[in-house]
């Protein structure tokens, strides 16, 4: 796996992690958190969403869904 896809999964689950601990944030909470750009957290939780880990309640925030998620390292 090249080492920019590494670095893209890595952060995708941790800004998953984030989500699942704060219960719901902002994109801007989220882009002040990880040092991004609100671009790549959008791409991050597209693929989120995508895979129905995370949902926008209203415009601009989001939180984790019911799905049950196991983490490997």
């Amino acid at each position: 796996m090249k080492p920019s896809t590494n670095r893209m999964i890595n952060r995708i689950k941790s800004v998953y992690m984030f989500i699942n601990q704060q219960g719901t944030v902002t994109t801007q909470e989220l882009v002040e958190e990880f040092g991004t750009t609100p671009r790549t957290i959008q791409r991050d939780l597209n693929v989120l969403a995508y895979n129905d880990l995370v949902e926008s309640p209203s415009r601009g925030k989001w939180t984790t869904t019911q799905k049950k998620v196991k983490m490997t390292s």
